[in-house]
């Protein structure tokens, strides 16, 4: 079995305080009520599911993950699970706007029936939400000038360079920076990816370190850069995948199962998993390993 992190980069890096928040989220959901439609539970939740012809999923509005354009819902997550509730019979993902920190408590209040917005899984959320399997990892890579004139590839090639690295605040990245060796003084703060863009346009790093499917996403409006291949980190010897998966509600095992069954031919076909989510800046480099399970990283 493969070794797995305990914190996932997505769940530390974006949301400090919404996970935060999660932590505490059994008490506010025992208080909660259903509001709106009833979602699908129990054994029939698939076939309620068919026979409305549609599935209500969640997004955040965070590209590449899941998000809106014009009047069309678009991502990693609702371009996979439209391929797989197609499959499972169910014609039309009916979208609703959350707030990161509402994601969970709105699922389990019956608003919707999944979570479509490339959510880490995580121990603290396993305990409230039921997660697929992994749809992606999310491994390292660097954005550099055009050129990479440095001919960085990796951590270990960055310190061996002496380059300056960029890392967001309270991000994860950094921590993976000191733990290859790279002294403190070469690893700058900077506020959001933007910022990481403009530090390497402008010379004040050498290489900003994200992951490798938010740099490519970033990358297409800042041309002066390009993205090196991505890469595993390592903290304490354990690789750092940082995955991420649908989110169902507790009491829909049936519907999860189902879904993970579909998930699985798509995940298990790397030329049509990369056509399905190129788009979006996945390729082969995010496809999950097949030992990679749910199961252990919801034990932490």
């Amino acid at each position: 079995m493969a070794d797995f992190p305990n914190l996932s980069r997505r769940g530390f890096i974006n949301r400090s305080a919404a996970v935060g928040g999660l932590l505490v989220v059994p008490g506010l959901l025992a208080a909660c009520s259903k509001t709106g439609e009833e979602s699908a539970d129990g054994e029939g939740a698939l076939k309620k599911l068919r026979k409305q012809g549609f599935v209500r999923v969640a997004y955040a509005d965070e590209a590449p993950y899941g998000y809106m354009e014009g009047k069309e819902l678009k991502g990693e997550a609702p371009t996979l699970h439209r391929e797989i509730f197609k499959a499972l019979g169910v014609d039309e993902l009916k979208p609703t706007l959350s707030e990161w920190d509402g994601l969970i408590p709105g699922l389990q209040a019956g608003k919707y029936d999944v979570v479509s917005a490339g959510m880490a899984i995580t121990p603290e959320r396993c305990a409230n939400a039921l997660f697929s399997e992994p749809e992606f990892i999310s491994p390292t890579a660097m954005m550099v000038k055009k050129g990479n004139p440095k001919k960085v590839t990796d951590l270990a090639s960055a310190k061996a360079a002496g380059i300056t690295i960029g890392v967001m605040a309270g991000a994860v990245e950094g921590k993976y920076a000191e733990g290859a060796g790279i002294p403190e003084s070469r690893i700058k703060t900077l506020q959001k990816p933007q910022d990481g863009a403009d530090a390497v346009k402008g010379g004040r790093v050498d290489a900003f370190l994200l992951t490798g499917i938010s740099l490519r996403w970033l990358a297409k409006t800042n041309e002066e850069t390009e993205v090196t291949e991505a890469f595993l980190p390592e903290l304490d010897g354990v690789k750092q995948y940082s995955p991420g998966g649908a989110v169902f509600r507790k009491g829909n095992e049936e519907l999860r199962d189902a879904f993970n069954r579909e998930l699985k031919k798509i995940v298990s076909d790397r030329s049509r998993y990369v056509e399905l989510l190129r788009d979006y800046g996945f390729g082969a480099t995010e496809l999950p390993p097949a030992d990679l399970k749910t199961a252990d990283l919801c034990k932490g």
